[in-house]
């Protein structure tokens, strides 16, 4: 079994922030895609939605915390299903690419994502990534840009030109 996890922040105030582009990528891809509607576990504090891709099954998860606590969900569904770290993929925003850019790495240090720091305590840098932009207006500070909300310009071409291909690298990578 394959786990994808997008990282975000669960409250409808985030909704449509730049934090939250990987819970915007979910929503593309249940519109887009035709993904089953997510099922939320408060116990186990998840979203969770399965998917078969090659025959394999997909588990996609959206953890129900603030970023910074996305481990004990992820920690949780890794432990139950068994996952072996290898074979999970987490989507997040960065602020240190370029418009439209996506980048995907087996393997990739912190730098300044505290949550990616938080993670990565709990399993060891050994998960894939995709970074997918959220740019960094420098008249701005950090966490009151990231939890800004994309113009409905930017928006667009999110949708247009960065979703799909993201869907496309996870797709490769799976």
């Amino acid at each position: 079994m394959k786990l994808i996890v997008w990282l975000w922040n669960p409250w409808k105030d985030y909704a449509k922030t730049r934090h939250n582009v990987g819970f915007l990528f979910l929503d593309w891809l249940i519109e887009e895609e035709d993904f089953v509607e997510f099922k939320d576990d408060e116990k186990f504090k998840w979203s969770t939605s399965v998917w078969f891709f090659k025959w394999e099954k997909v588990m996609l998860l959206k953890p129900l915390t603030f970023m910074n606590l996305s481990w004990e969900s992820i920690r949780k569904l890794v432990d139950f299903y068994k996952i072996e770290l290898e074979d999970m993929i987490v989507v997040y925003d960065d602020i240190s690419m370029d418009f439209w850019k996506i980048r995907f790495r087996d393997e990739w240090s912190a730098w300044w994502h505290n949550w990616v720091k938080s993670i990565n305590s709990h399993f060891w840098e050994k998960w894939k990534r995709i970074k997918v932009w959220v740019w960094f207006n420098d008249k701005y500070d950090v966490s009151d840009w990231v939890l800004s909300k994309f113009k409905k310009e930017e928006l667009h071409e999110l949708e247009k030109k960065t979703f799909s291909k993201a869907f496309d690298l996870l797709l490769e990578k799976i």
